[in-house]
């Protein structure tokens, strides 16, 4: 029997085939904001869904149920989006798991998307294996997801993993939530870009046409033996380690897993960041502590929404 794998972002929604391994058989990726939201994104997943089964030629009657990975405060236990840190229009109160059930008359499940990040780890991933693991997702902002006793930890509302807005400097910036200081703040990608801008424009104002607008351009600067950016990344990771170092001595896991694009930068970012962390951490949590890159890559959200429906729905 096979799953259908739903990871919903901010700008496009991945829909994928899913079996009852966790291997995709293939998936496709639709946009959500085609025009700026005038259409509801639920409208535009729901009409996709619809295009994927067309085009895959599925049928529901060959389906088992229906994983969804979302972007955004999710209520696993209800599938209801509970609220945003974004800026996307309608999002809050959307009923995913309803909408979903009603429409194609299948189980379905809605978890956030950095959990779904770590229940693929732990399906086909580093964390397979591994009962405590702690999986911190580095984009545009920064998720993450906890593995406790080898089971996802979602907390009463299945909202817990919120780990970007950890806070780190009570006096520090003002982040999305409301809140000062939080981890997103310093130790997201888009955190390092600014970084990098801020450097650039107090040399020039008018921030010359090679300043980096993204972690490739940055990361390319570095190797070119820029030691302007290598301190500012070195200060970046400096964050990221002391956010990591917090939860390794909460959670006491085996394993640390980095994810995100950033996370294939073994030697500028993974490795100085291991070297860090296990620098900071105590002597006793850090024996035999795994820090390392996520494997499940791109379709880690289509893998881990489905495997949280299996575990949902029992033998």
């Amino acid at each position: 029997m096979h799953y259908i794998g739903i990871d919903i972002g901010g700008t496009e929604v991945k829909i994928g085939l899913v079996t009852e391994k966790g291997t995709v058989l293939h998936r496709r990726q639709y946009s959500v904001s085609f025009d700026h939201y005038q259409t509801p994104i639920l409208t535009s997943v729901l009409k996709a869904a619809d295009s994927f089964l067309a085009e895959s030629a599925l049928s529901t009657d060959n389906l088992a149920g229906i994983g969804i990975s979302a972007t955004g405060q999710i209520d696993a236990v209800n599938g209801i989006v509970a609220g945003t840190c974004g800026n996307i229009p309608g999002w809050t109160g959307t009923p995913l798991k309803q909408a979903f059930q009603e429409t194609y008359h299948l189980p379905a499940t809605a978890v956030n998307d950095a959990n779904c990040a770590a229940l693929a780890e732990q399906w086909v991933g580093r964390a397979r294996g591994i009962s405590d693991a702690v999986i911190l997702t580095i984009g545009t902002g920064v998720g993450g997801g906890i593995i406790a006793d080898g089971k996802i930890l979602l907390g009463s509302r299945g909202l817990a993993g919120e780990i970007g807005h950890l806070p780190i400097d009570c006096h520090g910036s003002t982040c999305t939530c409301g809140n000062h200081g939080c981890l997103e703040q310093y130790a997201s990608m888009t955190a390092l870009v600014r970084m990098a801008a801020q450097h650039y424009r107090e040399k020039d104002p008018l921030c010359p046409a090679g300043c980096p607008s993204n972690g490739k351009e940055i990361f390319r600067l570095i190797r070119d033996g820029d030691r302007s950016m290598q301190e500012l990344a070195d200060r970046w990771i400096y964050h990221i380690a002391c956010g990591i170092t917090g939860l390794v001595h909460i959670f006491n896991p085996e394993a640390v897993l980095i994810g995100g694009g950033v996370s294939a930068q073994k030697e500028l970012f993974i490795d100085p960041l291991r070297e860090k962390t296990r620098s900071m951490v105590m002597e006793n949590f850090r024996k035999d502590l795994l820090i390392d890159s996520a494997m499940a890559g791109n379709d880690a959200g289509i893998i881990g929404a489905v495997w949280y429906l299996i575990q949902t729905m029992g033998p």
